[in-house]
């Protein structure tokens, strides 16, 4: 699947949500958010619904049900300050109740709508998104394809909120929580690919919306499921096929850049999508203050 084959569905799914604004039904994420049956949509494009709502994330800096919610009260506010009844307009707009829209339309625009129907506003407007393909291939990702049986990554985990740029406090407390020999313990039960130490991410939301919780486990991968010992958590991984992407550079943000790339140049350039997984970070070599750093990204993928 090609980048502007990318590009087109997810402007037919752009075109399928402004249809389905002032529609009721059933939802994408919550209530009132649209009733976009997204697994068959997906379907019909072609894609997983997981690589779908990955992809919309991270090319427009929202999840899907963000952008529908926006779209959705941005259409909505005609409606409430021309003074028509919030119950019909709650009704219309898929919501169960006056005091359900009104949530709704305060998460978005800040204020009530009986405010907009006061004073005329403030309003936020979300315009509508259009994607378009601005690849110009001057620079190469460093990436490999490589299939793997089945494996277990063991180490210790925390739930914790998901932060997309910067350091991640709560992941560093971790980290730093955990007694200096208990690193070397761990690197000595690494007996599989990826090596070495693992940052691995899994249970993440599937729109990748900042601030839900994922679960970080900071460990090794073993191929031998019997010698995991009782006291480490443990995370089962599938047999399946990795695009493993290497970076070398400031730490995080060299990492975090090639994270943002696969979505907006690897992935529409390149016959693949993701299927649901953890996702490894392993650490190739590093400073001594962390402040730079080598690492491989591994990513779970399927044939598109």
């Amino acid at each position: 699947m090609k980048g502007d084959t990318v590009i087109a569905e997810l402007n037919t799914l752009i075109d399928l949500i402004e249809s389905d604004l002032a529609e009721t039904g059933s939802t994408v994420g919550g209530e009132g958010v649209s009733h976009l049956d997204v697994e068959s949509l997906a379907r019909t494009l072609g894609l997983s619904e997981y690589h779908l709502r990955r992809m919309f994330s991270s090319l427009s800096g929202m999840s899907l049900s963000e952008y529908v919610r926006r779209r959705r009260m941005t259409v909505a506010a005609a409606d409430v300050a021309a003074g028509r009844g919030l119950l019909g307009i709650a009704v219309r707009f898929g919501y169960g109740s006056a005091e359900a829209f009104g949530r709704a339309f305060h998460s978005v625009h800040g204020v009530s709508p009986s405010t907009v129907r006061r004073d005329g506003g403030p309003l936020r407007s979300q315009s509508t998104i259009r994607f378009r393909l601005t690849i110009e291939g001057s620079s190469s990702m460093d990436t490999r394809i490589t299939d793997k049986p089945a494996f277990s990554l063991i180490g210790h985990a925390k739930r914790v909120p998901l932060i997309h740029e910067g350091e991640n406090p709560h992941i560093r407390e971790h980290i730093e929580s955990l007694p200096a020999d208990e690193h070397t313990r761990l690197k000595s039960l690494s007996d599989a690919e990826p090596t070495g130490m693992l940052q691995v991410t899994a249970d993440v939301d599937p729109d990748y919306r900042e601030g839900t919780e994922l679960t970080y486990l900071h460990g090794v991968a073993v191929g031998t499921p019997a010698s995991i010992p009782e006291d480490l958590d443990a995370i089962d991984v599938e047999a399946g096929t990795w695009a493993v992407f290497t970076t070398a550079g400031r730490f995080p943000e060299a990492l975090q850049t090639t994270w943002a790339a696969t979505a907006s140049e690897w992935f529409p350039s390149n016959p693949w999508q993701l299927r649901p997984g953890p996702s490894i970070v392993a650490i190739i070599d590093r400073a001594a203050d962390f402040s730079t750093a080598t690492t491989e990204l591994w990513l779970p993928i399927e044939r598109a």
